[in-house]
């Protein structure tokens, strides 16, 4: 028998929004994870806020709102408040009612930032990485280190001398997009800076590849499972690598001595030394010539085993650029870079350890 198109739909709906939400959904697992890293935060929020004036956005509700940008590459916060709208599930996440009103896309935006400047992001890296130390998926001995370049939310155009005198750029095309011509002109981060961003700067991976405004990511891998136990942003200078691997190790030695694996980028006198200085042996790959390492450090089993897991490091940046939206920047300045580089390996972190713990498979 054909069924009838009935254009007018029921008034009131008796199924409640958690039956809607599938038992083995991906989502569940992360939900439970990410509301126990927040309960770690409760204090930190308090202090955050006033006790008087306006109510605005839960923190909480905030996170995972900002999880679900990532989680589901959202590439805009208007768009995610559009489908907040109307997507039950990300309302569901996020801990909304069917009838509660979505934000304002502004008002979501001006809140986003301020908790971004709290440094809440770097404190909720560590309260997850925190549950997965409870739950014995990380090793405390040995780790990965490296660094990624990530795309500076500013045009090339915006590079222009410090002096003030505009360089030579030619705005025959007119129109809010003009023409510029740099042919012929020595650009160099010690004489321009970009007016949209200053923090940033021009950079390149390698030999060959193309210059780019840029700010530098580093993450410290634990080698048992790839999980990120920590990240920071800096400026990407020179020296941008050296200082990102050595601060990291900084927060994860302590009485004992740990490993730390990296690629032949590592492999300078003042990077061994400094890790040295840390209890720190540095597993780095070896330059073929004027190595800073020597057999007392690459005879043993545990420098080819490391040689062998770091290069797992790769998989949270290929993921957090793919996915994540790391690919190109939507923050300037170092602070609010460094919480959304946080923030988007948290989220990485989140999708694994959901995987890699079966009583969350059906949570």
């Amino acid at each position: 028998m054909r069924g009838h198109d009935i254009p007018q739909t029921s008034l009131f709906s008796f199924v409640s929004m958690e039956k809607r939400i599938p038992e083995t959904h991906p989502l569940r697992g992360i939900r439970v994870l990410i509301d126990r890293g927040l309960v770690k935060l409760e204090r930190r929020f308090t202090e955050m806020y006033s006790d008087t004036g306006r109510p605005s956005i839960a923190p909480e509700k905030l996170i995972r709102a900002l999880l679900i940008q990532i989680l589901f590459s959202v590439r805009s916060e208007r768009q995610l408040v559009e489908q907040l709208d109307y997507n039950i599930l990300f309302r569901w996440f996020v801990g909304l009612g069917m009838d509660d009103e979505v934000w304002n896309h502004s008002t979501f935006s001006k809140n986003r930032d301020r908790l971004l400047k709290a440094n809440i992001c770097q404190e909720l890296l560590r309260a997850v990485y925190e549950e997965a130390t409870f739950a014995n998926l990380v090793s405390d001995e040995h780790f990965s280190v490296d660094g990624t370049l990530l795309e500076a939310w500013a045009s090339q155009k915006s590079f222009k001398p410090k002096d003030g005198s505009g360089g030579s750029d030619s705005n025959d095309g007119g129109g809010r997009n003009a023409d510029a011509n740099f042919h012929g002109e020595s650009r160099t981060n010690e004489t321009h800076a970009s007016v949209s961003d200053p923090a940033a700067r021009m950079a390149r991976k390698g030999g060959g590849k193309e210059a780019k405004l840029s700010y530098a990511g580093h993450i410290i891998m634990e080698n048992r499972n790839g999980l990120v136990a920590g990240a920071l942003v800096n400026t990407a200078t020179g020296n941008a690598e050296r200082d990102g691997a050595l601060a990291l190790a900084e927060k994860h030695s302590g009485a004992q001595r740990i490993t730390i694996g990296a690629d032949k980028g590592y492999d300078r006198r003042d990077v061994v030394a400094g890790m040295r200085a840390r209890k720190v042996t540095l597993h780095a790959a070896q330059k073929r010539s004027q190595s800073a390492l020597d057999g007392r450090t690459t005879r043993h089993p545990g420098y080819a085993v490391s040689q062998i897991i770091r290069k797992r490091v790769e998989e949270p940046f290929g993921w957090g650029k793919v996915i994540g939206g790391l690919r190109k920047l939507h923050h300037r300045g170092v602070e609010l870079v460094d919480s959304c580089f946080a923030l988007t390996m948290t989220g990485y972190n989140l999708v694994r350890m959901r995987n890699l713990m079966p009583e969350l498979a059906t949570s």
